[in-house]
């Protein structure tokens, strides 16, 4: 099968889906909607900006005058801790059905600096960020009825994020969210089949393959994966099983920050811009059960299709069909490969 010029289908075993891939269909032309550019240049502190220190946020609390990563209670959270674990069925049909989903949203800002990214950051600096996700991880993994802690970064408003400076959201829930939940299958299922784990073994496939590494170190693993959806999405794996950031030593947190680094400031080369992502590490539900089928990963999922200004839409066949893309994973690898370089 040529793979680099036939429509064919690929198998995404993490969630048991498939995604058509077009590659013949990268040379049409296009006529959608074109995205404006992000501001090239930030001020390094925003009178306007809610998330500088010691600016007042759009809830009226003030933000202290932080100098490393800053953590609070979003003022607007999704999830409120008093939401009762209640549930309804209306005449027991299945049909109509809703649950209670009390749990806590928090804000965390990299850095009290407003022009800063993960890409602009030094590794020491985003160091202090691992660390921090590790603290909130284990604190929020530690209340009761929670059973996973989701860590993840929206960045640029392409993205829907709603402040440029640099921060992720957390949130922790009595459920565990649909994307992991189908990972948790997913892995479990691989792991009682086969006696072994999947992204495990799928590392070992990629590294044998080398057709869609990226790049890597002695701790970390950053390909686009087989079964990519987005155009250039990449998905980190760690080397050893691990299942959640508590379990990192100081040497991983290191390399974790540097790959971390790399990932985003490669994207910054593809159009030469800030590149716009969702970003979302993966890790072990806290639900009181052992997981030994968990394997420690986060995916990055980029929009921007042909430049700067072209994104890819999920309409049509994809919202009613199956997800399709036209660029091949092989060759958006070779891209960001080609744009390696080292960090400072």
């Amino acid at each position: 099968m040529q793979l680099e010029q036939q429509s064919h289908r690929r198998f995404n075993p993490l969630t048991n889906e498939w995604v058509l891939v077009s590659p013949h269909r990268t040379q049409r032309p296009w006529q959608g909607a074109i995205e404006a550019l992000p501001p090239s240049n930030r001020p390094q502190y925003d009178p306007t900006c809610y998330l500088c220190p010691g600016n007042e946020r759009a809830g009226g609390v003030r933000n202290p005058q932080y100098k490393s990563t800053f953590v609070f209670e979003n003022d607007f959270a999704a999830l409120r801790k008093d939401a009762p674990l209640a549930r309804l069925d209306v005449q027991d049909k299945g049909l109509l059905v809703a649950e209670g989903e009390p749990g806590t949203c928090r804000v965390m800002c990299f850095s009290p600096r407003h022009d800063l990214t993960l890409s602009s950051m030094s590794v020491g600096e985003i160091e202090e960020v691992v660390r921090t996700w590790t603290n909130q991880f284990t604190e929020l993994a530690s209340l009761d009825g929670i059973k996973h802690v989701q860590i993840f970064e929206n960045r640029g408003e392409m993205m829907g994020a709603s402040n440029p400076h640099p921060h992720c959201q957390i949130w922790a829930t009595s459920s565990i969210p649909q994307a992991p939940a189908r990972e948790l299958a997913s892995q479990h299922a691989y792991l009682q089949s086969r006696q072994s784990c999947l992204l495990c073994d799928y590392v070992k496939l990629e590294q044998s393959e080398q057709a869609r590494i990226v790049f890597s170190n002695e701790s970390f693993i950053a390909l686009v994966p087989f079964w990519a959806i987005w155009p250039f999405e990449v998905l980190l794996c760690s080397r050893r099983h691990l299942g959640t950031l508590p379990e990192f030593n100081p040497r991983e947190v290191t390399q974790l920050s540097e790959i971390l680094k790399q990932i985003v400031s490669t994207y910054d080369r593809v159009f030469n811009v800030p590149f716009p992502y969702s970003m979302g590490f993966h890790q072990s539900p806290i639900d009181k059960s052992k997981h030994p089928e968990w394997h420690f990963h986060a995916h990055f999922y980029p929009p921007l299709l042909r430049s700067a200004t072209v994104r890819k839409f999920m309409v049509g066949f994809e919202m009613l069909g199956t997800s399709q893309r036209d660029i091949t994973p092989e060759s958006a690898a070779e891209k960001l490969r080609s744009l390696v370089k080292p960090i400072a």
